[in-house]
């Protein structure tokens, strides 16, 4: 082996143990990703019960959200599907906490109440800069969800599908999966407005 093909040997096993080095740190980042995802759900599935999650101060607003892909200049984009029922619990404020989601999201399915997601809300208020959960950028800021949450309540929110699978994603804001087909009060939302940010 001449000098020179030995030097572009030991180039090649440079770079081959540096993509090697990079893709077992990527795959370990994943596997703790995965790890939190599993306790997270664990955590919440007690709330696949939704009395179980009336008693834990998580309050019904009633209307089933969905959105149908519209895109609008100026507001966030929502692509089609639903996001469900949320119920909402006004008592959980701070930092967002994994386990303690502000929002559990439900499908109504032949009369009763699939637990099918999460959602974190973060008051503009109190945000100095965009918060993230997982390695994952909350959306937003963006206006509150009307006719559900007043215009005034300017905030970031991220999603996460934890009980049902979402083609578009764990973190997606909406589920083309989720129907609000049998529910009662069925709300096909418009894109919510953005604000700037502080």
């Amino acid at each position: 082996m001449t000098i020179s093909s030995f030097a572009r040997f030991g180039i090649a096993v440079t770079i081959a143990s540096a993509c090697l080095a990079s893709a077992i740190g990527s795959a370990k980042a994943d596997d703790a990703m995965d790890t939190q995802i599993e306790a997270m759900r664990k955590a919440l599935s007690k709330y696949e019960d939704p009395y179980v999650a009336v008693r834990d101060l998580y309050l019904s607003t009633v209307g089933c959200v969905h959105f149908d892909g519209a895109k609008m200049e100026g507001h966030m984009h929502y692509p089609k599907g639903g996001m469900g029922i949320h119920f909402v619990n006004l008592t959980i404020q701070g930092p967002p906490d994994p386990l303690k989601p502000n929002v559990l999201l439900y499908e109504p399915v032949d009369g009763k109440l699939k637990l099918v997601g999460v959602e974190w809300l973060v008051p503009l208020a109190f945000a100095k800069e965009r918060p993230t959960l997982l390695g994952h950028p909350f959306q937003g800021p963006m206006e509150g969800h009307e006719p559900l949450i007043p215009k005034g309540f300017h905030h970031y929110d991220l999603h996460a599908w934890l009980f049902k699978d979402n083609p578009l994603g764990m973190f997606s804001p909406t589920n083309p999966n989720v129907t609000c087909e049998d529910a009662d009060f069925n709300i096909m939302a418009m894109p919510t407005k953005l604000v700037a940010q502080p």
